[in-house]
């Protein structure tokens, strides 16, 4: 077995642990790391951290070209309150909070995570909700909405980090990496359903994909997204002030939607060819001047969709016959700028290949503009279909929808209490 093949064979295995979850995965994720004298995770400060809980992107690294690489593991937990909760309740979330920011450093190599609020939660306090609750965005849609009360993003480079402050936030582990949970979560919160597990980085979703069927041959060993094509140009990302709340009492948060997807990969590869899939995923234009290469590394830190070619999208419904998903997209932007910052990652939740589209925007409604521009609706019927030839909506499926408010971290702690 070569060095990569036997680094990616470790990497799906930690995959697999962190899909799995629970104390048993954890113990056999540190087992492997202690096996192969890992470096140690560095233990953090919170007072080091930003107000804003979204503001990962200072200790991101990059590509070669400038793009921010993302965390690696993922795990959304979804949590349901078991008390009406008090401002004792509050204090001793935002100290289990802190504990993690004590044990881990701000940094993909340490954790990053965030917490959200859904309608439900709101309602459960008896406050007004800052967020709508989620709808069906299409006719087309029949997805399934989260309905538990919070959410915790976490995000690290290191598998063993993201199952351990899992498991440290619900009272299992009592000393995530060696620093003392001052409290838990543990009589506030319970897990909910359904908690979703993912992973970004090349090589991942081939080897990951053929381990649960439904990938074919011809995606590239390198794609970091089970699409075959990089994502996440620096040009295509709002900024972080641009998803952050301006005003009210959340004023320095943000909202959250994730979109649960399954992606239908054996057509997508099968029936189309390289020239087809670029088309449909970033112009007409894209496919005949040869601008994006195997997997988007001709694109450097720029979509290129913006600006013409996303104002001749109708033109090249009509005569094309074919338009693409970011070109469509394109169209929501606000003087030239994307309404939203994603930090969507691939799924294999279910045993299916899939993505979780997880965006930051600074209201709900810019996700809602985006998305429809996505389904290019008033497009059909104008050289395209209503999921033939428009874009990829032929080839994805919404399974599931879910809105949250992040607050500020000086609110993250059961707001509205």
């Amino acid at each position: 077995m070569t060095d990569k093949a036997r680094e990616l064979s470790r990497r799906e295995y930690f995959q697999m642990l962190v899909a799995t979850g629970g104390m048993a995965a954890l113990s056999a994720c540190l087992d492997e790391q202690e096996s192969t004298e890992t470096q140690a995770v560095p233990q953090g400060d919170p007072a080091k951290r930003p107000a804003r809980q979204h503001a990962w992107n200072a200790v991101l690294g990059e590509d070669e070209h400038g793009n921010l690489r993302p965390p690696a593991h993922r795990v959304l937990v979804p949590l349901n309150l078991v008390t009406d909760p008090n401002e004792d309740d509050s204090a001793t979330v935002e100290s289990a909070f802190r504990s993690l920011e004590s044990a881990y450093a701000y940094d993909s190599e340490g954790l990053l995570f965030t917490v959200g609020y859904t309608p439900s939660y709101f309602e459960t306090v008896g406050a007004e909700s800052p967020i709508p609750a989620p709808t069906a965005l299409t006719s087309d849609e029949d997805p399934a909405f989260d309905s538990f009360d919070a959410m915790v993003h976490l995000a690290s480079n290191r598998p063993d980090v993201v199952l351990e402050a899992e498991e440290a936030l619900l009272g299992a582990v009592s000393a995530p990496n060696d620093v003392e949970m001052e409290a838990t979560l543990d009589g506030i919160f319970q897990r909910g359903e359904p908690r979703r597990t993912g992973f970004v980085g090349p090589g991942l979703p081939k080897s990951k994909g053929k381990a649960v069927g439904g990938v074919p041959d011809e995606l590239p060993e390198d794609a970091p997204f089970f699409m075959g094509f990089k994502s996440g140009f620096a040009e295509s990302q709002a900024s972080e002030d641009r998803v952050t709340v301006a005003s009210g009492p959340y004023e320095g948060g943000t909202t959250t939607h994730v979109e649960s997807l399954t992606v239908q990969l054996k057509t997508w590869f099968e029936q189309d060819n390289h020239f087809q899939r670029v088309a449909k995923l970033f112009s007409p234009e894209h496919a005949s001047d040869e601008l994006v290469g195997n997997i988007g590394e001709k694109l450097g830190t720029s979509t290129g969709v913006a600006g013409d070619i996303a104002q001749q999208t109708s033109t090249d419904a009509r005569n094309e016959g074919v338009i693409g998903h970011a070109q469509k997209a394109a169209r929501a932007r606000e003087d030239g700028e994307p309404l939203l910052l994603r930090r969507d990652f691939n799924t294999v939740d279910g045993d299916r290949p899939g993505v979780h589209f997880l965006s930051h925007q600074q209201t709900i409604a810019d996700f809602v503009r985006t998305r429809k521009a996505m389904a290019g609706g008033a497009l059909a019927g104008n050289g395209v279909g209503q999921n033939h030839g428009n874009g990829i909506l032929q080839y994805i499926f919404v399974r599931r929808r879910g809105n949250f408010l992040v607050p500020p971290r000086d609110m993250r702690a059961l707001p509205a209490i």
